[in-house]
């Protein structure tokens, strides 16, 4: 990787406290998205299983709605940690408007579709007659938060490309206390039961929502820029996201077909699968926070017309990618005996799952290296790129993963095949990296 040459030991501990002072925010944050719908679960658990049943199904259609428009983070990101690199940062935040303007319309549109086929889409999922109900409530009540939850995704790119990932993690926890608070209240004081809780997540993200914004426009006022919505911005904004919303489509596609073979593989196989991907998500969180730095980082270097920054910046990350996922390998060998029982006390669920599991300790330096180019290119404003790179992985890792239920294997092949997956990224992104074409400096792309 002609990255930049060896750097030296000042420069590695600037680079360093940059990448900790971002990334460990950005972690906390992250984390603190999944204790939502955690939160919800066990306050509606206490209402019966039906209700708790219905939950989960409308829990998981909302954040699969939500989810596929994470580029309006990462794509927003990118361009205005450009701008603070260049100096203008009433244009920075110009953009950044730009992206939370495009979250409200997307948001709009996304509420306009659930609303009517929430009835549907529960059914789509084969919710059981007396689940189906309780799922189209909630699902009907929390779309109306969508718009609020993808301009907080569009504010938190604003506030990350302008190097702050604390006032994220403020809100995060802020708005995480906010929806316990309310669901208790609404769900049982109130009596509203499964509807309570849904208006209680909507009632939090708004405020979210809310505190972004007043953060965000007193930037604007301080800097001059416009908050106004403006067509072209919105639309350039759009067409950013566009190849990091192949990339997101592609990569859920990934995770689909491995839940979809190992159900074929039978219930033990599924049971020790979903709890392997748990905990495959977890680890995730710890590398994309490394991941979300880079974003921040390698856009500043760029706008600032820093090669050497960006170039040094890089290999830095890379080399915390690798140390993080080896710590993370070793973390999980190690712990297995105490995190294994609180997952399932089956016997034949924990033998399958414990060589699966070995197989994604081995995995983690790759996916720690996967995680921190993926956000080196973000960064860089690279997405075409990533689009192509994800879809030549999907092609592979596709037959490959269908084949493992004739082949045999089982959910050990499955999470090998997932190992592949993950290498053939690495390898794409490595040698996009290698090759310098990403490093185009400048305000804009």
């Amino acid at each position: 990787m002609p990255l930049a040459p060896a750097t030296s030991h000042s420069s590695r501990r600037r680079h360093d406290r940059e990448i900790v002072a971002l990334a460990v925010p950005a972690f906390g944050a992250l984390v603190a998205e999944p204790l939502f719908v955690m939160a919800d679960s066990a306050i509606v658990g206490h209402l019966g299983t039906p209700q708790l049943a219905g939950l989960g199904v409308a829990a998981a259609l909302l954040t699969t709605a939500v989810s596929i428009f994470v580029f309006l983070a990462y794509a927003t990101t990118a361009a205005v940690a450009r701008r603070v690199g260049a100096g203008d940062l009433a244009s920075a935040i110009r953009q950044g408007m730009d992206g939370i303007w495009l979250a409200l319309l997307l948001g709009v549109a996304v509420i306009a579709v659930t609303l009517p086929s929430a009835p549907w889409l529960v059914d789509l999922f084969g919710t059981s007659d007396t689940a189906a109900p309780y799922a189209t409530t909630y699902l009907r009540i929390s779309s109306l938060g969508i718009p609020a939850m993808l301009m907080v995704m569009a504010a938190t790119g604003v506030l990350r490309g302008l190097q702050d990932t604390r006032t994220p993690l403020y809100v995060a926890i802020g708005g995480f206390a906010a929806n316990g608070a309310l669901n208790t209240g609404l769900v049982y004081g109130a009596g509203l039961g499964i509807a309570g809780s849904a208006w209680g997540t909507v009632i939090a993200q708004v405020g979210m929502a809310a505190a972004y914004l007043i953060v965000v426009v007193r930037g604007a006022r301080r800097h001059g820029a416009s908050l106004r919505p403006d067509a072209a911005g919105i639309r350039a904004s759009a067409q950013a996201g566009v190849p990091l919303l192949v990339r997101t489509l592609s990569l859920r596609a990934v995770l689909m077909i491995a839940t979809a073979v190992a159900a074929r593989l039978g219930d033990t196989d599924i049971a020790a699968h979903q709890i392997i991907l748990s905990l495959w998500s977890l680890m995730a969180f710890a590398l994309d926070a490394i991941a979300i730095a880079g974003q921040a980082i390698i856009g500043r270097y760029l706008g600032a017309d820093d090669t050497t920054g960006a170039r040094e910046a890089c290999r830095r990350m890379v080399q915390w990618g690798v140390s993080s996922g080896v710590a993370l390998g070793a973390l999980i060998v190690l712990a297995r005996p105490l995190f294994i029982p609180l997952f399932t006390g089956d016997q034949d669920v924990r033998s399958t799952l414990i060589p699966a599991l070995l197989v994604v300790a081995v995995g983690q330096p790759i996916a720690g290296v996967v995680f921190v180019l993926d956000g080196v290119l973000m960064g860089a404003g690279d997405g075409r790129y990533l689009a192509w790179a994800m879809l030549i992985t999907l092609a592979v890792f596709a037959p490959v993963a269908l084949l493992v239920p004739t082949y045999g294997g089982g959910l050990t092949a499955l999470w090998w095949a997932m190992a592949l997956m993950m290498t053939v990224r690495m390898v794409t992104l490595w040698l996009r990296t290698r090759s310098g074409k990403w490093i185009v400096t400048g305000a804009t792309r």
